[in-house]
């Protein structure tokens, strides 16, 4: 599985709970769907960190980087390279 996959099965699974949001995409705002909160933002960068071997800085926790599938898989792309 590839890591955009991987991050968007860990929030359909961890995050959403269950709940469904029609047409959610990867370019989606986590944010403005209702599909994470701050809490929800700490649980991400858990995962994100165990599974990718890196360590999450403060600075780094800005929505440009959080707020969609996208942005989380960019992120991450940016921390391997």
């Amino acid at each position: 599985m590839d890591i955009r996959s991987e991050i968007r099965n860990y929030i359909l699974d961890n995050l959403m709970m269950g709940r469904e949001i029609d047409n959610f995409s990867d370019s989606d705002s986590l944010l403005g769907k209702g599909i994470i909160d701050s809490t929800g933002v700490l649980e991400l960068v858990g995962f994100l960190e165990e599974n990718y071997q890196f360590t999450v800085e403060e600075d780094d926790l800005i929505p440009d980087n959080f707020d969609s599938v996208d942005k989380l898989f960019n992120y991450v792309q940016g921390k391997k390279d």
